[in-house]
C-alpha cells in the first residue's frame, strides 16, 4: 500500500514525531502541504493529513492543500494531530469535514497531547512538557499497525 503522509510541525516538532513514527510502520512518504503538488496524491493508496491544533483547527496550510484538492472519491484518508487541549472530536472537525468534502474515505483519527507554549503560555513555559512522550509514541505505532492490518 502506497502511503503519503501531509504534515505541519513548527515549534516543538511534536507532530513530527508522530508522523514518522506512523511513516515508519507504513513505509510511508513524509512531505510538507507545501511541498506536494495536488494531483501528486492521486499516485498513492492512503493519505495521512496532519498538524499541530492551532486555535481548534489544524495549521491553515493543511487546510489549504485540502481546499486545492480535486474530488478523491474513494480515497483512503486518515488524521492525526497533536494539542495542548487534546479534544480531537473537536480539533479534527474543519479537516475531517472538507476531507469528506472531497470524497475521502476517512479510515482513522489520532490525536495526544502535545507541549504548547502558543500565545500566553509561553508565560508560564507551556502546557504538556514532554509530550509527545513514549507512551503517546506507541499509541501512534499500534494505530499504524491497524491501518496496515486494515488495508
Amino acid at each position: 500500500m502506497r502511503t503519503l503522509i501531509i504534515y505541519v510541525s513548527i515549534h516543538h516538532k511534536n507532530t513530527e514525531k508522530i508522523a514518522k513514527v506512523i511513516g515508519d510502520v507504513l513505509n510511508a512518504r513524509l512531505v510538507k502541504p507545501w511541498a506536494v503538488k495536488p494531483e501528486e496524491i492521486l499516485d498513492y493508496d492512503l493519505v495521512g493529513f496532519g498538524s499541530g491544533i492551532y486555535w481548534w483547527r489544524h495549521h491553515w496550510a493543511l487546510l489549504k492543500l485540502v481546499d486545492d484538492l480535486p474530488k478523491m472519491e474513494g480515497k483512503k484518508a486518515f488524521i492525526f494531530s497533536t494539542a495542548g487541549m487534546n479534544i480531537p472530536w473537536y480539533n479534527h472537525r474543519a479537516l475531517r469535514k472538507k476531507l469528506k468534502e472531497k470524497g475521502f474515505q476517512i479510515v482513522g483519527e489520532f490525536s495526544c497531547r502535545g507541549w504548547d507554549t502558543n500565545g500566553w503560555l509561553a508565560k508560564i513555559g507551556g502546557i504538556n512538557r514532554g509530550h509527545p512522550n513514549e507512551k503517546d509514541l506507541e499509541r501512534a505505532r499500534r494505530f499504524a499497525e491497524k491501518l496496515k492490518e486494515n488495508e
